[in-house]
């Protein structure tokens, strides 16, 4: 752990370090994508409504697991980084068995209130059947979706990163070849997509439990020793994840709602269809940020600030060159991306081509904001990082959706990400020049690290 998070920092090294998470939660990213794939080619138009109508509640599920992992790691990595290994094994055991019992709780009360939950999400009678079935079938397997996010960012934090794109890998494919047996030759529909997700979890869930099972690694578990400091400390320091995660619940719904109300079901559908292209993008970005967040708590509680400098300078040119690529790919492949999904339905396909096109300049922005949320939530401030994450997904989201498709109609509904992001951006940028000198990124806390390096070396 000390050897891998205390490297020198180079391009090249950030890219390697960071690498395996983002090829990892891209793959994570893929079990919606695929079935959403499979979806639209074995039940249509309307079955990719019915799953972008209970995507919210699924949202709130990955998001408290998020929450405890992201918040968690970084608690842990922090500790690491002072030598206090068994207390960062004993906090890591505690808020899984923590997470564990929210779970049960989260899946008790949805399968309890799932009728009216779906009537409030918007499930209209013909997409009834399609939502209920997926989001019961998802809802059976809680426990496992969440163990699954929880293992993975801790694989990273324990500097196996390849441990937990593995994971990911073997999750993925399994999902590919369930989906076609379960909505092919046993004609299954959505609860088959649903079954294949799920159980392509398990195995590496497995997996996982064994590699911190086995005290191979740095964190492992043992006897845990914590209270509800340390969990709502970590629930905090991970709040801008939770809030990510719920905002896009929010904002899928208000989308939805907004689409219904001005086009129809096409309308929800042609969401789900972009969506799904942002839901890539943002994978990335986020399994960049995750990546790299070890690396910047554990030279935080080092209180090198040398290396935090170098971090935070390369990670944002890198973004930068990612953001000017990711949405010229956008701009070239939404014709065949949209044909993809919508083929047999012209409606479909001209309606996701236009909005497809507007929403995309959001992918300009977008990664500097989630860089920016992450860096904080990585030097243990929760607040900003929340702050930032609400901004992006939910405060100036829903000023928007409020405003724009009075002025601008259905076009207004795709501004209102790009805009969002916009806002958000100018937000980030004051943080990080506010907070530069206390948490000793700056120019400035380099150099004079650097100096009092060549002191004592003297």
């Amino acid at each position: 752990m000390m050897h891998t998070l205390g490297r020198k920092i180079t391009f090249g090294s950030l890219i390697r370090f960071a690498l395996p998470t983002v090829f990892m939660l891209v793959f994570s990213s893929l079990y919606t994508i695929i079935d959403g794939i499979f979806i639209s080619n074995f039940v249509g138009e309307d079955g990719l409504s019915g799953l972008n109508i209970v995507f919210p509640v699924i949202n709130i599920i990955m998001g408290i697991a998020t929450m405890f992992a992201t918040g968690g790691s970084a608690i842990v990595a922090k500790k690491m980084g002072e030598g206090k290994k068994d207390e960062a094994n004993q906090n890591f055991t505690f808020l899984f068995i923590v997470l564990m019992a929210v779970g049960t709780l989260v899946t008790i009360g949805v399968l309890v209130f799932i009728d009216p939950l779906l009537s409030f999400l918007g499930a209209i009678e013909t997409l009834y059947t399609y939502s209920y079935d997926y989001l019961f079938t998802t809802v059976m397997f809680t426990l496992v979706t969440m163990a699954k996010l929880y293992f993975d960012f801790f694989l990273v934090t324990s500097g196996k990163a390849n441990l937990a794109l593995i994971n990911s890998v073997i999750g993925g494919v399994t999902n590919v070849i369930l989906d076609y047996v379960f909505m092919g030759p046993l004609n299954m529909g959505m609860a088959g997509a649903a079954y294949a997700t799920e159980i392509a979890m398990i195995l590496p869930v497995i997996l996982s439990f064994i590699y911190f099972a086995s005290k191979k690694l740095t964190i492992c578990f043992t006897k845990p020793k914590a209270g509800i400091k340390l969990v709502l400390s970590a629930c905090a320091n991970g709040s801008s994840e939770m809030v990510v995660q719920i905002s896009a619940g929010i904002s899928t719904f208000l989308f939805n709602l907004y689409m219904l109300q001005y086009i129809g079901k096409t309308g929800v559908a042609a969401v789900t269809i972009v969506m799904y292209s942002q839901f890539l993008l943002i994978s990335m970005l986020l399994g960049f940020s995750a990546g790299i967040s070890p690396l910047i708590s554990f030279n935080y509680g080092q209180q090198n600030h040398m290396k935090l400098n170098k971090i935070v300078k390369y990670s944002y040119i890198m973004v930068g060159i990612f953001a000017v690529v990711s949405f010229a790919a956008a701009q070239a492949l939404a014709i065949p991306i949209t044909t993809f999904f919508a083929h047999g339905s012209p409606d479909l396909y001209q309606i996701t081509i236009y909005g497809f096109r507007i929403f995309s300049f959001s992918f300009l922005i977008c990664g500097f904001n989630i860089l920016t949320s992450g860096l904080f939530t990585a030097l243990s401030n929760g607040l900003i990082s929340a702050l930032v994450s609400s901004f992006r997904t939910l405060i100036f989201f829903v000023i928007g959706m409020v405003t724009l498709p009075l002025l601008f109609g259905v076009t207004g509904i795709w501004l209102v990400v790009p805009i969002a992001e916009v806002a958000t951006l100018i937000a980030s940028i004051v943080f990080l020049y506010v907070f530069k000198n206390k948490y000793g990124y700056s120019k400035q806390k380099s150099q004079l690290f650097q100096e009092q390096q060549l002191q004592e070396a003297e």
